[in-house]
């Protein structure tokens, strides 16, 4: 009996783990849901007004295209402050400050961290 018990108890516990990934990995699939939506509106990221992002409606290209992110930025962290302001890493970089100038709140600009970072 008391075998059958411990094995109950690692089932549960397996289940509790694995309904908890599937919230993580739904709220991530949101977070970037929400991302593509500022960084494709015209009003705020407008990501798309310099960058090919594939899928996406009349792409720019003044700057690099999105391709290959986790690649080209391993950190998370460095492609966030990337957006928040390029002109930290490159003071002579033509793409806007975001999040220094207030274009993009915190929030806005981790959206749109995880949406990139995902392609």
């Amino acid at each position: 009996m008391l075998k059958n018990n411990q094995g109950m108890n690692r089932v549960f516990k397996s289940l509790v783990i694995a309904a908890g990934l599937l919230s993580f990995s739904a709220a991530y699939a949101d977070d970037i849901a929400e991302g593509k939506k500022v960084a494709e509106n015209r009003k705020k990221g407008n990501c798309l007004g310099c960058h090919y992002i594939e899928g996406g409606a009349v792409p720019g290209n003044i700057g690099p295209p999105l391709v290959a992110m986790k690649a080209r930025f391993p950190n998370k962290s460095d492609l966030r402050s990337q957006i928040y302001d390029a002109t930290l890493k490159n003071p002579y970089s033509i793409m806007p400050p975001f999040g220094k100038h207030g274009a993009l709140s915190d929030k806005e600009v981790d959206l749109i961290t995880e949406y990139v970072y995902s392609l």
